[in-house]
């Protein structure tokens, strides 16, 4: 009886073999399936997404690598194993630290200036890191040395620069080598051609040579020897890489030159005494138009050559003409305006022509040497495929003749149509205007019967509204005519005249200043004109940089030639020989002098643009190369759980 209840089953049930086959069944059923299915490749990506030290989760890189080990036969599945139990002893072969085998080549030290990068992170080093990493030492001065070059480039190497914004770089390969990059063989590793960032060098003095700098004794930078970047540094390797740290310091140093120069008020400050300049030697350039060679017109003292500009806020760079020169290679360089904006021009072409590598192969287009009486003039820099123009426009807008109620020819100023030769270098890379002298003579002062729009002649017009009239022309030329992306436009203010008991056609003299105002308080006030100027840049679509000279020239009624605006040889007239001192030129500059700092103001702001599109370019350069490195993990992502569902659902079909 005993027996028999054993196998009796209790309370009418089945028995413990029937009660698990109804259990599997249970689990057949598609919703607890379904259940399982969510529940794995919800676990799946919870491994993805966990966090990790390298850029992706070290369970994805493993499953997805093409071979974790040198075993064929482990499983890729050991990873995870070793990622919960980290303390679990493992093979040689199975320490892989969870990295991928593209990374696995990389430096683990984060203390050493060898970066460790992924293939990812070399990627976006490649294109950045040559230049981060071919500064040579920065000094205390604000030189920039010029590029060591033996080729003819006509590409433009460091300023790409008529454009407002950078291009982006490709960020899928490596910058390709240059054929112009050409080491010298002494210790003057400057500024190479396609190098993007300024070096700062020793004080040029007045030697050519002394323009250089001296090279890192360390050796070549890691770029130039084309080294990968993400490599660990051996001992000996590091004695190589001390200059490393050096060459960082002189990168934030001009980094910080640059922010200093773009947080500056480069117009407010004062004239200092430096016998470094000035910037060519008195009487070497031909080029200088007679009525601005005071020295070689027999001006006796010359310390009015040896002041350089000082902002208050920060250094202006000594102009440094075999940096300009490659700055401006294959560009134009236009100055448009008047005699002042002449006076610039020649003290550009002579600055440059001094630091050119073969002077005799900078000549004008058309064989001139004297530069009045002609639309236009152009000096051709040959081995830099690179001219510097002026064209005579001395109020921005068309000067006119029309016929008079007599039948005569009567003179007027059309304030509707920009000047005649705009067209010719409305293309052009740099351009840089100039108008106010003009406006100050007696017929456009007075406004009677001279100024015209259309076939309409005014009467009379206030000749701060004729100003503004022409200047909005001119505005909207340069709004409709110039590429922005390609052409940057400056605009140089008015520059102070200094005329006393007097005007300049009414005994106006200057001839006994030597030295500069000191105290502020005997400046003039700000003109007019210039504000009306401000008030048309501001409403312009394209970004025009106002030169403002007009304060810092206020300062030198020492600089003009007074007395000294021709050669003693030359014939004078009749009315000049009986009162020489009448006739007295104190509104131009001599040559050196004034004008050679405006030159250098434009340098710094060439210097600026340049910076300012160099790091545009690294920050767009940087989001490509992030955007690639999301879309590379968002891709394992997908992967992963494409490869969880075909891990949840094969099983699956095969039990349904």
């Amino acid at each position: 009886m005993a027996d028999i209840a054993k196998y009796v089953p209790v309370n009418g049930g089945t028995t413990v073999g029937t009660d698990i086959k109804s259990l599997f069944s249970v689990i057949k059923t598609r919703r607890t399936v379904a259940l399982f299915m969510f529940a794995f490749v919800g676990f799946t990506l919870l491994l993805a997404f966990c966090p990790s030290s390298n850029t992706s989760s070290p369970w994805v890189t493993n499953i997805f690598s093409a071979s974790s080990t040198n075993s064929a036969t482990r499983s890729q599945f050991s990873s995870l194993f070793d990622y919960f139990f980290s303390n679990t002893s493992s093979s040689p072969q199975q320490s892989t630290n969870f990295t991928s085998p593209s990374s696995s080549s990389s430096s683990s030290s984060s203390g050493s200036n060898n970066h460790t990068r992924s293939n990812n992170g070399s990627t976006e080093l490649g294109n950045t890191g040559q230049e981060q990493l071919s500064d040579t030492n920065i000094n205390e001065n604000t030189t920039f040395a010029p590029p060591n070059t033996s080729t003819n480039n006509t590409r433009s190497s460091v300023l790409h620069a008529n454009q407002t914004k950078a291009s982006s770089p490709n960020v899928n390969e490596n910058p390709p080598s240059t054929s112009n990059q050409v080491e010298k063989k002494g210790n003057s590793d400057v500024l190479k051609v396609n190098q993007t960032t300024p070096v700062v060098g020793n004080s040029p003095a007045k030697s050519d040579s002394s323009d250089k700098v001296s090279s890192r004794k360390g050796g070549k930078s890691i770029a130039e020897k084309g080294v990968a970047s993400n490599i660990t540094a051996s001992p000996t390797k590091k004695k190589k890489d001390n200059g490393s740290g050096s060459e960082m310091s002189a990168k934030q140093g001009i980094e910080s030159l640059m922010e200093s120069l773009m947080n500056c008020d480069l117009f407010d400050g004062g004239w200092m005494k430096d016998n470094s300049y000035p910037l060519y030697k008195p009487g070497s350039c031909s080029f200088i138009d007679e009525q601005f060679s005071c020295i070689i017109n027999g001006r006796p003292d010359k310390s009015y050559q040896k002041l350089k500009w000082k902002p208050k806020g920060c250094t202006l760079p000594r102009l440094n003409g075999g940096h300009m020169l490659e700055l401006l290679r294959g560009k134009r360089l236009v100055f448009v305006g008047d005699s002042l904006n002449r006076n610039m021009w020649e003290s550009l072409v002579c600055i440059l022509k001094n630091a050119a590598k073969r002077p005799k192969n900078v000549y004008e287009a058309h064989g001139r040497s004297y530069f009045r009486g002609e639309v236009s003039y152009s000096f051709i820099f040959k081995d830099y495929n690179f001219t510097l123009e002026f064209f005579v426009s001395p109020f921005l807008v068309r000067e006119w003749e029309m016929t008079d109620k007599n039948g005569g020819k009567k003179e007027t100023l059309r304030l509707d149509l920009v000047g005649k030769s705009a067209d010719q270098y409305k293309s052009a890379d740099v351009l840089v205007f100039n108008t106010g002298h003009w406006w100050t003579h007696e017929k456009t002062s007075k406004g009677k019967d001279y100024y015209q729009e259309g076939s309409h002649v005014y009467e009379e017009l206030n000749v701060l509204e004729a100003f503004r009239k022409a200047l909005t022309t001119w505005s909207r030329w340069i709004d409709a005519n110039v590429n922005p992306m390609k052409t940057m436009v400056f605009f140089r203010g008015y520059s102070a005249s200094h005329f006393s008991g007097g005007q300049w056609n009414s005994g106006g003299a200057c001839d006994n200043e030597t030295n500069p105002i000191k105290n502020e308080k005997y400046l003039t006030p700000y003109p007019s004109k210039m504000l009306v100027l401000e008030s048309v840049l501001k409403g312009m679509k394209t970004h025009v940089t106002y030169l403002n000279v007009t304060r810092l020239t206020d300062f030198r009624k020492d600089g003009h030639p007074s007395i000294y605006r021709k050669h003693p040889k030359q014939k004078l007239s009749e009315d000049e020989r009986k009162e020489p001192l009448k006739y007295q030129d104190c509104s131009h500059w001599c040559l050196p002098g004034v004008p050679d700092s405006w030159n250098e103001l434009l340098y710094a702001e060439l210097l600026v643009k340049e910076s300012k599109m160099r790091q545009h370019q690294r920050r767009a350069s940087f989001e490509i190369v992030e955007t690639k490195k999301r879309a590379s993990i968002d891709g394992k992502i997908f992967l992963s759980f494409k490869f969880s569902l075909r891990i949840v659902i094969i099983p699956i079909n095969e039990a349904l």
